[in-house]
Order: structure tokens, then sequence, then C-alpha cells
């Protein structure tokens, strides 16, 4: 068993906060993603997890056992960095080895895990070369497969796609979740992308502020927004939000009355583009730009002086300067606290 459990976890450097107390389950092989903007301390828990930072509160246990107190070789942890941190005068065969030696295994057993991790990432034909001759994305299969052949309990990795161009991440992306699987390890991905957090993830871990805002299937923290930033930074585009004002006869949004919660004063409408349609009685949508894209047309709107998207059926009849009246799907709609941010259920 190798599950994760971040207790009360803080870190401060100086007067500077990263960490605010986060508290954090992940399961035994379980593919946790750790999402946020650059600074929201995402990096800092992975760094404490793996012992290469020191909290300044708080425990991480890893199957079972407290380890925050041990050092990173006594924590069943392999770790694959940003740079990759391949060593270009050994060959791929060496760099794969290079922690096992250090385990001072048998050359048989080394040998073994070598050739399989090697043919699991499909770099089995490159064994004889220096790392120094091979491309960016075969660096990184070979630091993948390093952290494999020490068949660790746990792997952490650090924004390990981000150096590739858009192809070879997509490549490396529909490939690494399946191997992770197979061989049966847990782990925890940091990444500012949103598109690898969908499709890799088992749970999505959002952090803001050295927070965690939620922590759920990607589908839930799509459809079901805990935080207002969450709405925002998920999706592309993002949320439409709109104020909200509460009248005699229940909630308006943009002058059109709308179905909304029992409760809360100042609040925030929101709807993703795509749970949009055309209707009779809608939000009234005055049309700035209209972009074809192929399946379907992303609609740029102004709503009530505020930006607004829309994504429609490519054959809907819609041109600049229209005005279009846009109603959301059945139960899409969601709304937010505007003094919290937090998810108001209606």
């Amino acid at each position: 068993m190798a599950e994760i459990v971040i207790k009360g976890v803080a870190k401060t450097f100086g007067a500077f906060t990263a960490l605010h107390s986060v508290d954090l389950t992940v399961a035994d092989r379980e593919f946790v993603v750790l999402l946020g903007a650059s600074g929201c301390g995402k990096t800092t828990l992975l760094r404490i997890i793996a012992g290469l930072e020191s909290a300044s509160g708080g425990e991480v246990w890893i199957g079972g056992r407290r380890v925050d107190h041990l050092p990173p070789r006594q924590r069943g942890i392999a770790m694959v960095f940003q740079n990759y941190a391949v060593f270009p005068h050994l060959t791929v065969f060496e760099n794969i080895a290079f922690g096992l030696r250090m385990q001072n295994l048998p050359m048989a057993e080394i040998t073994r895990r070598v050739e399989r991790t090697a043919e699991l990432m499909h770099i089995e034909q490159l064994l004889k070369r220096y790392s120094g001759q091979l491309s960016g994305g075969q660096r990184q299969r070979v630091a993948v497969a390093r952290a494999l052949a020490m068949e660790p309990s746990v792997i952490l990795m650090d924004e390990p796609l981000s150096n590739l161009d858009a192809l070879l991440r997509l490549e490396m992306r529909a490939e690494l979740k399946g191997i992770l699987a197979e061989s049966q390890t847990t782990t925890i991905y940091v990444t500012h992308d949103q598109v690898e957090a969908m499709s890799l993830a088992d749970r999505i871990a959002v952090m803001q502020g050295g927070h965690i805002l939620q922590a759920a299937e990607p589908i839930e923290v799509y459809r079901n927004p805990a935080a207002r930033f969450v709405g925002a930074f998920i999706g592309n585009p993002p949320m439409n939000f709109l104020p909200a004002n509460r009248g005699a006869g229940g909630w308006e949004v943009a002058g059109l009355p709308v179905l909304g919660p029992e409760s809360g004063e100042a609040l925030e409408f929101a709807v993703r583009p795509e749970d949009l349609r055309p209707a009779a009685k809608g939000l009234p949508a005055h049309v700035k730009i209209v972009e074809p894209l192929g399946p379907h047309l992303l609609v740029t709107c102004d709503v009530a002086g505020h930006g607004f998207r829309a994504i429609l059926e490519s054959d809907t009849s819609v041109r600049t300067g229209d005005l279009l009246h846009l109603a959301p799907l059945e139960g899409r709609a969601r709304w937010f606290d505007l003094a919290t941010g937090h998810s108001v259920p209606v």
C-alpha cells in the first residue's frame, strides 16, 4: 500500500506563506494532479512530500508511516523533474540503472529492470546510445524509465512534459497514464496545464495562494467548481460570469429573471460557453466577434457591459452586430458568492 496522507502541511519563507495548512489524501495507485498557476504552492508541496524541502508544520505519511522526518532516499519515492536530469555522458542503459547501482543490486536484477522499463517506455532500441545524443522526448522517456526502474511505491512528477513541443506532449500524455497504471504506482503530478490535468488525473487538486480549493474527479471539477477561481481557471474558454441582483421576485441577471439560490445577497451567475443555446427568452447578447472553428462557432458577445462567450453549432446563423438571446442548458448554470468566491447551491 502506498497511500499518501498530507496533514496540515504549511510552509513559510520569511514573511511569505507558501502553503496554508494543506490537507490531502492520495489513495494507493491513484493518479492525482496538483493544478494551479505559477506561485500557487504546488511545486513546494511536491518538494515537501519528496523531502527536498522541509515543512514549517504538519505531517506527511506514505504507506502508513510518517516520513516528513526522513531523507528522500528513505521515503520509497522516485521523482521526475521538469529538466529531465539525465546524464549526457552516460548511455541510456547507465542512466536508467543509476539509482539501481546506488542500491547495490545484483547486475542481473539491474539488467532485468532496465530492459523491462525501457521496453515499457519504447526506448529499448536506445539503450546503448548516449543520452546527450537524444531528442527532448527521448530524454523525457529515459527520465520516466529511470524512476520506474526503482520500483517505487510513489512517483512524483514536476511538470515533466512542459519542455516538449505540442505533438510530443500529446504523445507522452496518451501513454503516461497507462504506463503508470500498469506499474501500479501512486502518482502525484504537478502542472499548470489544465488539458494535461483533465486527461491524466483520477483526481485534480486545484490550488491557489497556498490552498487547495477543490480536490475531485476531473468532470466534477469542470462541471461543479467549488470556487469561482476553479471555474475561471479550468476551461478554454473559461466560464462566463455575470453579477446577479436580488429583486422582489427573485434574481435578475442582465435584466432577465433567473431561478437562483434561496439564500445569498451578492452573487454571481456563471455558465460555461458550451452550455448556452439561442432562445426566445435569454440573456441579451450583442455579438462582437464570430470565429468559425470547424465543428462549432466561438461567439464573443457583450452582455450588460460584460464580456461573454458562447460556443454554438457551426450552422448557427449569427453575424457580428447581431443581438442574440442566450439561455443556459437546464441545470448547467452555477452561482458564486461575491464575498467568498465559494459556490452556492441552488
